[in-house]
């Protein structure tokens, strides 16, 4: 999982080891990493992770890969909010592209690392933790450009994935925590991260011989692109 260190991710993490899953906790500091994990317990294992570096997120997969032997969730909750209070159509090119390098590129990167993996064993789940802020069917506003243009290519990813995937056993789907309590949402947010990760946990533990794969949920329900 990628950023697993705290908030939502930390809360996923947590639940998934909960179900008996391994859990991989990658985070960009190490030491962040080991701290989640040892607030998880014995079922979580450190990964060193910055997902905007092709080659870290090479390196981290082959570790993971070395530590459990195959990787069968891949949770991409790796995310920045950058904006301020910029709205279009000014931008700032430094923000947009930081914003992309790690909720887009970053979630493609990872799939392009693990994917291949599930393929060969006819099992995967990718949950992509994305946002209401990215559909464009509820999209009312400019507040929060860049994260909502990254978000709305992530939703795009996912759908993309869902089509080439079909039939293989891997299902993609994309999850929407909610405005919850966490270093990005804020300590005023009326979520805990216990209700932001229920749906991605959900998603990640679909069981064999559902076909749940293409879609954006929030609290378990579809939301529309």
């Amino acid at each position: 999982m990628t950023g697993g260190a705290r908030g939502i991710g930390l809360e996923i993490g947590r639940q998934l080891a909960d179900q008996g899953l391994r859990v991989l906790i990658g985070a960009r500091k190490p030491a962040a990493a080991e701290e989640a994990c040892r607030t998880i317990g014995p079922a979580a294992l450190p990964l060193a992770l910055d997902v905007t570096s092709a080659t870290s997120v090479s390196t981290a997969v082959r570790e993971a890969l070395e530590l459990t032997g195959r990787i069968d969730v891949l949770v991409n909750n790796a995310g920045v909010s950058l904006d301020g209070e910029l709205r279009p159509p000014y931008v700032d090119e430094g923000i947009l592209r930081a914003t992309l390098d790690t909720n887009l590129t970053g979630a493609w990167l990872m799939a392009e690392a693990v994917v291949p993996g599930m393929v060969e064993t006819g099992y995967g789940r990718v949950v992509n933790v994305t946002s209401s802020y990215g559909s464009l069917a509820l999209m009312d506003s400019g507040r929060h450009p860049a994260y909502r243009i990254s978000k709305t290519a992530l939703n795009a990813l996912t759908r993309m994935l869902a089509a080439e995937l079909a039939g293989t056993g891997v299902l993609v789907n994309a999850a929407d925590p909610g405005w919850t309590r966490s270093g990005m949402g804020g300590p005023s947010a009326p979520r805990g991260p216990e209700d932001g990760a229920d749906t991605p946990v959900w998603l990640a533990t679909l069981p064999e011989g559902d076909a749940t794969t293409g879609g954006l949920f929030a609290d378990r329900v579809p939301l529309p692109w």
